[in-house]
């Protein structure tokens, strides 16, 4: 039963779509509407899905040039290796908290003012798992084990996406959708740079271009010809020898680089394509279950829900991370620490969302350094990570994303001290909320915009 849980709560699609069913039910909507609206949100999510597959699937080349031509090495941050190592001794305590967490999640939305409800339901699980296995080595087990690691995770559900708020609001538009993938901290760090350094500088989005280049407008094209030329420097340089015999299956390099490069660009559309979507059906579908159960709550959705507004943010995101993860490599070196490897795929997804969010705030020079400092942030979190996940038995790999080495670190720390303290920590943080809610009258949406 709890592994059943598990799967159907760590699947984003099913997840998000069981949530566009109990809004569409509060709505008291048609079976037609019911059917039709569920359907469309999962469709949404696996279309999304789909297009992250073939972008990983593209990317997957280059990491292995990386290593295996370039001789670089390292450790490479990796989220599900880290979890599927713990889940061997962790599984049971990991679908508890996240089981729980989830409710958590929802209580602290309703009698707080953090009202976000996190739909990303593979981070959800995953940061169980991370907090599962550091309050168990901390000594807590059984009842207080799953009350305090429930605790925790909903609290850093509905904590990252209202600090992400502000700049979700610049990205789209609106106030209607949260922000909901833990790597908020680097993002929000790039939104504050593009605001810093970016006055002036026109958007990502704004390409004066000659006529005849006129189709670069187009970022599926402009994604396709950038890649193109990166993969094709990269093979080049590995030589044809390498390429042939160990990824393309004998295919020309020239060609295969090619290929690759315009399926990332595929996988990015898809994803677009998807995310507009999802947009479509689960903002309305999402107003019946707030206003039923948590009264002016938002949906908290993965990273790729802001893709669309700025899709040269996105390729312009990753490079620059992809730059500051080499630049933080060396710098590693040079101070002859862990070697953490600039892994592709949390390069673009990260790298990518930051971009979009420095350009929301500087444009052009906020989508670049925003996304770069982003880059080598994720470079050195990981360091001070290890020694924590070290002590418990996981220093072969470790998590890539900052949210997870920000919390990480800090229960780490507070688990050294022992388990007393990270527990009363958290029930402080959460009547401390309930209080402040309770206690101070809410500014009206007037009085806020003034």
């Amino acid at each position: 039963m709890l592994k059943f849980i598990v799967d159907i709560l760590s699947e984003p699609s099913v997840l998000v779509g069981l949530v566009a069913l109990v809004g569409l039910i509060a709505q008291k909507k048609s079976a037609a509407d019911m059917v039709r609206g569920t359907t469309k949100t999962i469709l949404g999510f696996l279309v999304l899905s789909g297009g992250a597959g073939l972008v990983v699937s593209s990317l997957s080349p280059m990491g292995a040039i990386m290593q295996g031509s370039f001789g670089v090495q390292g450790i490479i941050p990796n989220n599900e290796a880290v979890v599927s190592m713990a889940l061997k001794s962790f599984g049971t305590a990991t679908a508890l908290i996240m089981a729980f967490g989830m409710v958590a999640n929802i209580l602290i939305a309703r009698f707080t003012r953090l009202r976000y409800i996190f739909l990303t339901g593979h981070h959800t699980f995953y940061m169980a798992c991370m907090i599962a296995v550091i309050l168990s080595v901390a000594g807590l087990k059984s009842f207080m084990l799953v009350l305090v690691g429930s605790l925790w995770l909903g609290f850093v559900m509905a904590f990252f996406p209202a600090i992400a708020q502000k700049y979700m609001c610049k990205i789209t538009g609106s106030d209607d959708v949260g922000f909901g993938h833990f790597g908020t901290v680097g993002y929000v760090l790039a939104g504050a740079i593009g605001q810093w350094i970016g006055k002036g500088s026109k958007s990502t989005e704004e390409l004066n271009l000659p006529k005849n280049l006129s189709f670069l407008r187009d970022s599926s094209v402009s994604i396709s010809i950038t890649m193109a030329i990166i993969y094709l420097i990269l093979v080049i340089a590995a030589g044809p020898e390498f390429v042939q015999t160990q990824l393309s299956a004998g295919k020309n390099f020239l060609v295969f680089a090619i290929i690759q490069a315009i399926t990332f660009a595929a996988g990015v559309f898809i994803i677009l394509q998807g995310v507009r979507l999802i947009l479509a059906e689960i903002v309305p579908a999402f107003t019946g279950f707030s206003e039923r159960l948590v009264p002016n709550a938002k949906p908290a959705l993965d990273c790729p829900i802001v893709f669309p507004y700025a899709p040269n943010a996105v390729l312009i995101g990753f490079l620059s991370s992809f730059v500051g993860g080499l630049v933080g490599l060396a710098m590693l070196g040079m101070l002859n620490w862990v070697l953490i490897l600039p892994g592709v795929v949390p390069h673009f997804f990260c790298g990518a969302t930051a971009g979009v969010f420095g350009n929301a705030t500087g444009g052009r020079r906020g989508a670049i350094v925003g996304a770069f400092v982003h880059g080598v942030l994720i470079s050195f979190l990981p360091v001070f990570l290890l020694p924590v996940l070290g002590d418990l038995g996981f220093a072969a790999t470790t998590f890539s994303d900052t949210d997870f080495g920000v919390v990480g670190i800090l229960m780490g720390k507070l688990a050294g001290v022992g388990a007393v303290l990270i527990s009363l920590v958290i029930f402080a943080i959460i009547g401390g909320l309930v209080a402040y809610h309770r206690l101070v009258p809410e500014k009206s949406n007037s009085e806020t915009s003034a």
